[in-house]
């Protein structure tokens, strides 16, 4: 068995940052047509960022998890519950399992903060990818940014 193309780690420094909000906008702001002004948030400066990134630097996909009063915010106001969100995959990267990569390890960062689950805002045509990773639906559809989405929620 090879070793993965990828390796996932946690947003160290300024440079990681930047390479995380890059991927974000390649996908949320250019492919996805989501404002600018929205996907960067006060949430950014809290968060633990997680970056995909390919052998040679090139960076792949991220994705970054709230706790306590920021991610309560996202679940209904519990604080053990952490969120996850802006998972964002590079159009290259996608079907290479940088995806569900991501979503683990943070996960693991979950743990680690001594949560109990973990939470996320799924885009509608994102459900089944979700569900393979042990996520249930919950609640209505709505919109965020224009676009149609699910809560979903995964026990750890």
């Amino acid at each position: 068995m090879s070793a993965p193309a990828h390796d996932i780690r946690v947003a160290a420094d300024l440079a990681d940052r930047e390479a995380c909000f890059a991927v974000r906008k390649e996908v949320f702001v250019a492919e996805q047509g989501v404002d600018e002004e929205i996907e960067y948030d006060a949430h950014d400066a809290v968060a633990v960022h997680v970056l995909a990134v390919r052998a040679d630097g090139l960076p792949l996909g991220t994705g970054r998890l709230l706790t306590g009063a920021a991610a309560a915010e996202k679940n209904g106001g519990d604080p053990s519950v952490g969120s996850l969100g802006r998972l964002a995959v590079t159009r290259a990267a996608r079907g290479l399992g940088v995806g569900a990569a991501l979503v683990r390890a943070i996960e693991a960062a979950a743990r680690a903060h001594g949560l109990t689950a973990v939470d996320l805002h799924a885009q509608t045509h994102a459900l089944g990818f979700y569900r393979r990773l042990g996520y249930e639906a919950y609640g209505p559809e709505f919109p965020d940014a224009g676009i149609p989405h699910r809560a979903m929620r995964r026990a750890l």
